[in-house]
């Protein structure tokens, strides 16, 4: 008889009444880190920290034709009533658009493009897939926050993701300014889990994509960590890229500049860490968010 066991839960979330503070069960750089683009010190900062910075991984063209993309996207009509498209809670311009390697061929490519996926492929320790994908607008004179948060937390309880290798790459498509929403990490946190706590609700996905409140760290834990690990403001021009893990607590506040703050996301998972049921909710959530297709990326 073949008998299917519950992958075991080592990063137990949503379960109890009490937030804790876990120790990273996990290695965060996967192998020898070696035969990738990342130099060595790169690598190790990486692990330290939990993210790394690559100054022009785009080109100014590049930059142009993907700004191009994003422009072409958040005007179609047809495409803003599709449910992997999410608007601003405070108007009806969009925030970000998901599964956009699947609905952009250009964005595809970019997935498959030995500067993104090699460095996926040096962090993780192989072949990965992609968990997830999606292009993030932060207009100016509103652009909305993201709360702190793991997105490993998220992954694991709702989509079933057994542990935290995965990595997120972040390629900014404007300028990034500490005073424009600039995506904040606390570097070291990738090291501590923090279990929240908070019965998964059914559908959690419809509300928690504009605006979370269950997944969400305790203000203690994030004083705790705040004054553990400090923050890091991520600057840098477009172009540029953040590599960073999975665990990392990180947020980004709102922009009321004039200046606009839009970027790629795509993360990137393991082929030796798919996902399995839910941890933490009632059923996965859809594949648009995480993904059930593990085809390693070419």
């Amino acid at each position: 008889m073949d008998i299917q066991q519950k992958t075991m839960d080592e990063y137990p979330t949503r379960k109890d009444s009490t937030p804790a503070l876990l120790y990273r069960r996990h290695p965060v750089v996967w192998g020898s880190g070696e035969g990738g683009p990342f130099a060595a010190d790169e690598i190790a900062s990486y692990g330290e920290n939990g993210y790394v910075q690559t100054e022009a991984l785009l080109s100014a063209d590049e930059v142009e034709s993907y700004s191009a993309e994003l422009r072409r996207l958040s005007e179609d009509p047809e495409l803003k009533r599709d449910e992997r498209v999410v608007v601003e809670s405070s108007s009806d311009e969009v925030r970000s658009v998901f599964e956009v390697h699947k609905v952009s061929k250009l964005f595809a490519d970019l997935v498959s493009d030995p500067r993104v996926v090699g460095r996926a492929r040096q962090i993780l320790g192989g072949d990965v897939y992609v968990h997830q994908s999606r292009v993030n607008y932060k207009p100016g004179f509103g652009g909305g926050d993201f709360w702190w948060h793991s997105d490993f937390e998220t992954w694991h309880a709702e989509d079933g993701m057994p542990a935290p290798r995965a990595a997120s790459v972040s390629i900014a498509l404007t300028d990034n300014y500490a005073h424009n929403g600039a995506l904040m990490i606390m570097p070291g946190s990738h090291k501590t889990f923090v279990s929240c706590v908070g019965e998964t609700p059914e559908d959690h996905h419809r509300s928690s994509l504009k605006s979370q409140e269950f997944g969400v760290p305790d203000k203690h834990s994030l004083a705790v960590l705040a004054d553990m690990y400090g923050i890091d403001v991520l600057t840098g021009p477009a172009g540029g890229a953040t590599f960073f893990d999975s665990n990392c607590m990180h947020g980004s506040g709102g922009n009321i500049t004039p200046f606009p703050r839009s970027n790629i996301f795509i993360v990137f998972c393991s082929v030796e860490n798919t996902c399995t049921e839910p941890f933490a909710a009632p059923k996965p959530r859809p594949e648009f968010l995480g993904a059930r297709d593990f085809t390693p990326v070419k």
